[in-house]
């Protein structure tokens, strides 16, 4: 009479794989989408836009400069185990298409600035200073809440078919190290193609991980209002800026920037940090702050203090403050992107009016004698 006792027995043994089964299924469930991005500023876009759903890799750590970044094994193996890549495009990362082929990746790519309106870059920012202060009239900012409405859910369709695209931007637009284009690459300066950053990461979430639609939907959602509401306090805090006011940076990283908010920017490099300014660049740079009385020079975060320095001992200007662009901070404020665009709006507004002080101070000195 064994063999109704062992019924029980081959029960239970079935329940148990059944269980067990259940268990694998729901942690392979569990796993979050493996998402690596170029460079911080993306994987913070991309942490808020997936949520618990993703853990990110950023190949670029902060404080580190992307335009001279050189790559590791290590970034391959990361690259060869994701989901899914983000990177900015624009030829921003000359190193990105060699280090997908090393990888062997063949997964999914989201191209960050797909669908941001171009900026043509024309060379140092000083020898074009008066094309751009067209472009710095603040007249402009009806086209820049024109580009903004990408970001909503009217643009979904546009963004649908971006990601069909991003392989073959890839590879045109990386094709060599350190290697820059015709346009100005830095465009998640402007608050406005940032909320289509992160709709296009949105898009890339969705596209490998559907079961999860809603989440990255809402807060998308969610992250762009942030993202629109920072926008409008930045134009309403640097509005009170004369249209007409420029400063020095290291490098021509804010053509975005000054395009959308109104303040000029110069510098005696181009749009990379990878090259170095000439004495002849720096003679003719130092002539025109002399010109056009500009008041302040502007530190980067990822770049070292040496070319600042030499040109506020020359001009006796101050370095009115630090700003970050293709880097966030490992901690603090600046150490997310809607963190790090108030930084350098605020610094700006402080450094012009301290910078505006000083100058009536010294011509009130003039004036005494």
């Amino acid at each position: 009479m064994p063999l109704p006792s062992a019924l029980p027995c081959a029960k239970s043994r079935l329940i148990a794989v059944a269980l067990a089964t259940l268990g694998f299924t729901a942690l392979a469930q569990a796993q979050p989408v493996q998402v690596v991005t170029s460079f911080s500023i993306l994987a913070d876009m991309a942490r808020n836009v997936g949520g618990e759903h993703v853990e990110v890799t950023s190949l670029v750590g902060p404080d580190s400069d992307p335009h001279v970044y050189m790559p590791s094994p290590s970034d391959a193996r990361a690259l060869a185990e994701a989901d899914l890549v983000v990177f900015n495009g624009l030829q921003f990362e000359g190193w990105m298409s060699r280090l997908l082929d090393s990888s062997g990746y063949q997964g999914k790519l989201v191209t960050a600035s797909e669908g941001t309106r171009p900026l043509p870059y024309s060379g140092l920012s000083m020898e074009h200073a008066d094309d751009h202060a067209d472009h710095a009239d603040h007249a402009d900012h009806a086209d820049h809440q024109e580009h903004e409405e990408h970001a909503g859910h009217d643009e979904e369709e546009h963004h649908s078919s971006h990601g069909e695209h991003a392989e073959e931007h890839a590879e045109s637009e990386a094709h060599a190290d350190h290697e820059h284009g015709k346009f100005d690459p830095h465009a998640w300066l402007d608050l406005g193609a940032g909320a289509i950053y992160a709709a296009n990461i949105r898009d890339g979430l969705i596209a490998v991980d559907p079961e999860h639609e809603q989440d990255y939907r809402a807060q998308a959602d969610a992250y762009i209002k942030e993202i629109k509401a920072m926008d409008a306090h930045i134009h309403e805090l640097l509005d009170a800026v004369p249209h007409d006011t420029y400063v020095i940076v290291d490098h021509a990283a804010f053509g975005h920037f000054q395009r959308a908010y109104g303040i000029g920017f110069l510098s005696p490099v181009g749009i990379s940090t990878d090259a170095e300014p000439s004495a002849a660049d720096l003679v003719k740079l130092i002539e025109i702050i002399k010109q056009r009385n500009i008041p302040a020079l502007f530190q980067e975060n990822m770049v070292g203090p040496a070319l600042m320095q030499q040109l506020s001992e020359e001009t006796g200007l101050p370095i009115a403050g630090t700003l970050y662009t293709g880097a966030l901070s490992e901690s603090g404020p600046t150490s997310h992107y809607l963190g790090m665009m108030l930084h350098n709006a605020e610094v700006l507004h402080a450094g012009l009016a301290d910078a505006q002080h000083q100058q009536e101070g010294h011509q009130e000195e003039h004036h005494e004698h």
